[in-house]
C-alpha cells in the first residue's frame, strides 16, 4: 500500500480513527484510496462501495469515503439507513469541509476528522445494543 499523500504511519492512524469512530455505533465506515478513475470518480465509488460489501450490513449504515488525491476528489456516500437520518446536507458539509482542507495539503488531518466526525452521528442515530460486532474490515483499502 502506497500513497504519496499520506505516509503509512498516518495510514495506520487512520485505521485507528475508523475502530475508535465504529467503537459506539452499529455503524460501519471505510476508506478507499483511487489512483487509477480518471472520469466517473461517482460511479466507481459506488461499484468500490459494493465490492466492499457495504450494502450489506444490517442496519444498512455504511458511509463510504472514496479519495482520489491526485484528480482532487472525494466522494463519500451514505448508505440509506444513515442518509435517511443525515439528510444530504450532511454530506454536503462533510465534502465541503475535507475538499477545502484538502487543497491546503491536510489530507490525513482532514479524512481522520472526517472519520471521527462521521462516528459521531453514527453513534447519534445506530448507538450499540448488545453485542456490536465489526460487519467489515478497517483497514484502508486502496485501487
Amino acid at each position: 500500500m502506497m500513497s504519496n499523500f499520506l505516509t503509512n504511519q498516518q495510514i495506520a492512524s487512520l485505521v485507528e480513527a475508523i475502530q475508535s469512530a465504529e467503537e459506539n455505533s452499529t455503524g460501519e465506515i471505510r476508506v478507499h484510496i483511487d489512483s487509477n478513475t480518471e472520469v466517473q470518480h461517482a460511479e466507481t465509488a459506488l461499484e468500490v462501495f459494493k465490492k466492499l460489501g457495504m450494502h450489506k450490513t444490517t442496519e444498512r449504515n455504511a458511509v463510504l469515503f472514496h479519495v482520489n488525491f491526485e484528480r482532487k476528489y472525494l466522494t463519500i456516500i451514505g448508505d440509506i439507513g444513515i442518509h435517511e437520518k443525515v439528510q444530504q446536507y450532511y454530506w454536503d458539509h462533510l465534502h465541503d469541509y475535507i475538499t477545502s482542507e484538502f487543497a491546503k495539503g491536510n489530507y490525513y488531518r482532514a479524512l481522520k476528522s472526517a472519520i471521527l466526525e462521521t462516528g459521531l452521528e453514527l453513534k447519534k442515530y445506530f448507538p450499540v445494543k448488545g453485542e456490536n460486532h465489526n460487519e467489515l474490515p478497517n483497514e484502508i483499502t486502496f485501487s
